[in-house]
């Protein structure tokens, strides 16, 4: 049998990061999963045949593209392979050899074939020749094809698999991602951006976004759409037969009746409520305690789009069958919701339908945004500019625009920015457009593309807009050539702006030179944008001092307060990857908090003065080398951490005095600094009751003045501490609870080094908790589980339940989940219990899937809708 051990010899060295995963990867082996999240740039096909090597089992190696095929098997001959070498290897799944090197394709193909064949299987197949390791290259790529032939072959005892990454699909639908992990095993280890950039292999970058107002067109459709919404809602409150229809509904009226269908849609009940609440009318008050809530006082929500989106859902589509007798008044409200584009295809969406967001995610607007960004890097880099524009679309109906009236471009595509710049720059000459189907070249390059690809391999002709460019048509076996012949140009800096799809560009696309990227995408996921990102950050060789600049572009919706669906869209991408703070203290975390943007968007947000501040940054590029390397020296590796946002309505600073520990400082100075000017005034007042009515009576008037005077802000200090002092600590005691229980139950191995739960307090007001000294994996295992604890209730088997008498009176949460992983069994959730007693508060297990347990978690539920508990956590990676 070959042995790969003994075959197969790494010719150079590891770098640091590679040999510290090494280092941990029989740790990370033993349950024969190994999963490791790896960016661009860090060498993960050589790690991955190093992997196999030591793991030296025969091996399956499958990847998305031939292209990404070829790459494992020329790695292996330029790195491993000698002379000695007695490896036998292949690109052919259907004759495997020890090494097999092939596509998810293809092995898809292979096991349709066998599904024809009554007398073999593909796991017989892969049985019968052995092979126990399988590599899955670029794992965010499995689709369910590809899952269920994987599947097949995890059926095999004792399979190895080895999963890489750059980005893991966080972004699918929930059931597509737990599909992934179980492929996959959960994440053992990654290589940090932070230790790519301080080894050289990865540049220094920084992300700008770019941000543009809708037109003048799109903003009166924008305000007539809202204000379209607001006339009917206001409308429907005031309609009493559909306050009837809800006073009728079995919900309302025969609450008792119904409490299993309540437990299930809790959140239908409760839109009722806040409709009903919003629409003047006096809810019944023995609902309220029927339902468990032991005050009759409460602050129901505002009834916001979210609320009459679940409350109408419900109604027109879910329960539309079961209220026949009111289908007059919902085939009108349907009727007035589908004409103001509120309602289609039985979907009730408020926010915005598809075509508002798709008319701000590809508005004219980002044209000019485009076009301001390249001629703002052009001054500042010059001659050295290497910029590439990605977008999703090419929009070739655009070929034919002539003259100057840039406002005829009116979509998002390759040809409309590129005839944008064309128009607008002053150094047209050096644009380029390079896509799966088009070609077109300034007339200036042509010689050079000729010498490149050979003469007489293609033919041209000139664009009909502008005779200066050609497009360039390439047949037969040239078609392949000809996106490294143009890479080659953009290397060289003949094409100095390349303009593109994410297709064909966005994913092993290699250009190092690029050192300014304009991502105009808004189709994609969070892999498919970082793999974008990734084109710009990787190392120049030939120039060592290459910083990269990626810029995104955002079309603000002016109506709202967040900015819109452009906006949120760029939080969840930004969520993907990692980079350094724009400004003031250095740091290096995921997410957009970093770029430091308003809190509030609006009308009056000035636009000019936020992409000037970006644009001032964007200049700093020595700065930025400055930053990367301060903050990567303040810390070793990425952290997992829980981040949970201040909430408060007052500004942090100023509540900052009145919470945590400083609630009882403050208290002190308070009532000292009170009394101090008190007393001497009081004791002027009343000497004549000293003297004729005696030290008793006077005491009894000083004490009561005492409490009148300070009673409310002794009141208010301790409130303020119930309700948000303990917040953060309250957090770390959680965390120590989950960590003593991973600690008991094995999944958190202490070593060498001391583990701990730490918790930081951010300057705006948030926190994080986190652990010191674990794993990568025992981090990112400890912040799931954290995050699912504090997180919002849903439908969890096991709840723990805290209440007293000052929690009821000032509204504290009481309501905690155990994670479901630790709540499968009775047996994990009483253990878990165990620890959140000793480490936390005396609290009561509660078992859900009981009459009166199902009782106690559609309060719960209820609680977090009517009390308005705005404490939600979020998941963050930090470098510390």
């Amino acid at each position: 049998m070959t042995e790969l051990k003994h075959s197969l010899n790494f010719k150079f060295e590891w770098r640091s990061y590679q040999q510290n995963f090494l280092d941990n990867f029989e740790e990370h082996i033993t349950d024969n999963h190994l999963h490791v999240v790896a960016p661009p740039g860090s060498g993960k096909t050589i790690l991955g045949i190093e992997v196999l090597r030591r793991v030296n089992k025969r091996t399956l190696v499958l990847a998305p593209t031939l292209t990404i095929r070829n790459q494992w098997r020329d790695r292996l001959e330029s790195f491993f392979l000698n002379e000695n070498s007695l490896v036998d290897y292949t690109t052919n799944i259907k004759e495997p050899q020890f090494l097999t090197f092939s596509t998810y394709q293809s092995l898809h193909a292979l096991n349709k074939r066998f599904l024809d064949n009554d007398d073999d299987s593909l796991l017989e197949f892969i049985k019968r020749n052995g092979i126990q390791t399988v590599v899955l290259d670029e794992a965010h790529h499995l689709k369910n094809e590809w899952y269920k032939c994987l599947m097949i072959l995890k059926q095999i005892e004792d399979l190895t698999v080895i999963s890489l990454t750059a980005t893991p699909p966080y972004d699918s639908s929930g059931a597509e991602l737990n599909k992934y992990f179980e492929l996959c095993g959960p994440i053992d280890d990654e290589i940090a951006v932070p230790d790519l950039v301080k080894n050289g292999d990865l540049c220094p970058h920084q992300d700008f976004i770019y941000f543009s107002k809708p037109s003048e067109t799109q903003i009166r459709y924008i305000v007539g759409y809202r204000e379209d919404i607001i006339q009917f809602m206001n409308e429907l409150k005031a309609d009493e037969s559909f306050q009837n229809l809800l006073l009728e509904h079995p919900f309302y009226k025969r609450t008792e009746e119904v409490l299993e269908e309540i437990y299930d849609k809790p959140s239908f009940l409760s839109a009722m409520l806040i409709f009903l609440n919003a629409a003047e009318f006096e809810i019944d008050k023995k609902k309220l305690l029927f339902l468990g809530f032991e005050s009759t006082v409460v602050n129901f929500p505002t009834l916001t789009y979210d609320w009459l989106e679940i409350l109408l859902q419900e109604l027109l589509v879910v329960q539309r069958e079961d209220l026949i007798q009111y289908e007059p008044i919902l085939h009108d409200i349907e009727k007035r919701l589908s004409r103001i584009g509120v309602y289609e295809k039985k979907k009730v969406n408020f926010i915005g339908d598809e075509q508002l967001y798709r008319s701000l995610a590809s508005s004219p607007s980002k044209l000019e945004s485009i076009h301001s960004i390249i001629e703002q890097e052009q001054q500042i880099l010059g001659n050295d500019l290497k910029a590439v524009v990605l977008t999703d679309f090419i929009r070739k109906e655009f070929l034919d625009f002539k003259g100057d009236e840039v406002t005829a471009l009116n979509k998002l595509g390759v040809v409309s920015i590129f005839q944008y710049l064309r128009v607008k720059s002053a150094q047209s000459q050096y644009l380029g457009i390079l896509t799966g189907s088009l070609v077109v070249l300034h007339k200036d390059v042509v010689s050079e593309f000729e010498v490149l690809l050979g003469s007489g391999t293609f033919s041209m002709q000139p664009l009909s807009s502008d005779a200066d460019f050609v497009q360039i048509t390439v047949s037969g076996n040239n078609k392949n050539s000809i996106v490294g012949t143009v890479t080659a140009l953009f290397q060289m800096g003949k094409i100095k702006i390349l303009i593109g799809t994410k297709s064909l560009l966005g994913e092993g696309w290699d250009a190092p030179a690029i050192n300014t990227l304009v991502l105009a995408s808004y189709v994609g996921s969070f892999v498919s944008s970082n793999q974008m990102r990734g084109r710009a950050i990787r190392m120049d060789a030939n120039e060592l001092s290459k910083t990269g600049n990626i810029w995104h572009l955002a079309c603000l919706d002016p109506t709202i307060n967040d900015g819109g669906k452009d906006l949120e869209q760029l939080k969840r991408r930004f969520s993907a990857f990692s980079g350094v703070s724009i400004s003031g203290k250095t740091y290096i975390e995921n997410g957009l908090d970093r770029l430091q943007l308003p809190e509030i968007f609006n009308e009056e947000t000035d636009l000019d003065e936020l992409n000037t501040s970006m644009v001032q940054s964007a200049s700093e590029r020595n700065t930025l080398q400055e930053r990367w390397h301060e903050a990567i020296d303040k810390g070793s590796l990425l952290v997992r951490e829980v981040k949970v946002p201040y909430s408060g309505k007052t500004p942090f600073r100023k509540a900052k005095k009145m919470r945590s520990v400083d609630a009882a400082q403050y208290l002190l100075i308070e009532v000292v600094a009170g009394l101090g000017l008190f007393l001497p005034e009081f004791l002027m007042k009343n000497i004549g009751t000293l003297l004729n009515k005696g030290i008793f009576q006077f005491v009894y008037f000083l004490l009561a003045g005492v409490v009148i005077g300070f009673a409310p802000k002794t009141y208010k200090a301790l409130k303020l501490y119930f309700l948000f002092g303990n917040s953060i600590k309250k957090t770390e005691k959680i965390g120590k609870a989950l960590l003593a229980y991973l600690i008991k139950t094995k999944r958190v191995h202490i070593g060498n080094s001391e583990i701990t739960v730490e918790t930081e307090q951010h300057s705006n007001g948030s926190f994080a908790c986190y652990l010191r000294g674990a794993s990568n994996h025992e981090g990112s295992l400890f912040v799931n589980l954290l995050h699912e604890i504090l997180a919002p209730v849903e439908n969890p088997r096991y709840l723990l339940v805290s209440s007293s008498w000052v929690k009821r009176t000032w509204d504290v949460r009481n309501y905690y989940v155990v994670p479901q992983d630790l709540g499968k069994r009775k047996k994990d959730a009483i253990e878990f219990h165990s620890f959140w007693k000793e480490h936390v508060e005396n609290s009561e297990l509660l078992y859900t899937r009981t009459k009166i347990g199902r009782k106690e978690l559609l309060k719960a539920r209820l609680a977090h809708v009517v009390y308005q508990f705005k404490e939600v956590s979020e998941k963050a990676i930090t470098w510390k």
